[in-house]
C-alpha cells in the first residue's frame, strides 16, 4: 500500500479494527488534550511500509494528554488501570505530560502536542485522537515525510545538546529498529568536540 498523505495514515488507522478500539478506549477516558501515540502511529505505518501482513509487536501503548489541574503520578496508574479493565491485553502507559517536565528536567510543556514535539526522533513524533464525531485527527509536529520516507531522524529539541544527542544515539542501539523493519535508514548526529 501507497502512504503519501496525513489523510493515507488517517485512512490507514480507519480501516484498522484494533488501532479504532484503542483510540475508542483512550477516549472513554475523558481526558484533556488527549492522544495516542509514538510507537503505535509509527509501527503501523513501518509495517505497511513493508508489506507486514502481521501486525509488530509493541512494548507500550502510548497514551498521553494533558492536565494542570491534577498532576499527582498516582492518577496516571489508576488511569492506567481503567484502561487495563477495559482492554487487559493492551501494554497500556499513560503519561500526564503537564508534569512530564519534571521528570525530564526541562521547561514546561505547553500541551500534549509540544511535548510530542519534543520526543527523540521525528518518525516517533506523532499522535491520533478522535474528535467530537469520532473522526482521526494526526498530529506531526515534523510532518510525516521521515516516518514514509523509513527515516530516523532527532527531532530539532534532540539536536540542541551533546546530552540529548547522546539520548538519540543510545535510543538507536536500544530500540534496534533495523532488525524488525529492515528497510529504514538511521541519520546519526555529527558529533562536534
Amino acid at each position: 500500500m501507497k502512504l503519501k498523505s496525513e489523510q493515507d495514515i488517517i485512512q490507514l488507522v480507519k480501516d484498522d479494527e484494533w488501532m479504532m478500539e484503542i483510540l475508542q478506549d483512550a477516549k472513554s477516558l475523558n481526558l484533556p488534550d488527549w492522544w495516542v501515540c509514538a510507537g503505535f502511529v509509527r509501527s503501523k505505518i513501518w509495517d505497511t511500509l513493508h508489506d507486514y501482513t502481521e501486525r509488530t509487536p509493541m512494548p507500550d501503548v502510548d497514551v498521553i494528554y494533558f492536565d494542570n489541574s491534577k498532576l499527582d503520578e498516582t492518577i496516571e496508574k489508576q488511569l492506567e488501570q481503567k484502561l487495563k479493565s477495559i482492554n487487559p491485553l493492551i501494554p497500556w502507559s499513560v503519561k500526564n505530560e503537564a508534569r512530564m517536565h519534571i521528570a525530564n528536567n526541562i521547561p514546561p510543556y505547553s500541551s500534549s502536542t509540544d511535548a510530542i514535539s519534543k520526543f527523540p526522533e521525528t518518525a516517533t513524533a506523532l499522535g491520533l485522537t478522535l474528535d467530537e464525531q469520532n473522526d482521526v485527527i494526526l498530529t506531526a509536529p515534523y510532518g510525516i515525510e521521515d516516518v514514509l520516507n523509513l527515516l530516523i531522524k532527532p527531532t530539532p529539541y534532540f539536536e540542541e545538546t551533546k546530552e540529548r544527542a547522546k539520548i538519540y544515539e543510545e535510543r538507536i542501539v536500544k530500540k534496534n529498529w533495523k532488525s524488525v523493519w529492515g528497510k529504514i535508514k538511521v541519520h546519526h548526529i555529527q558529533q562536534t568536540h
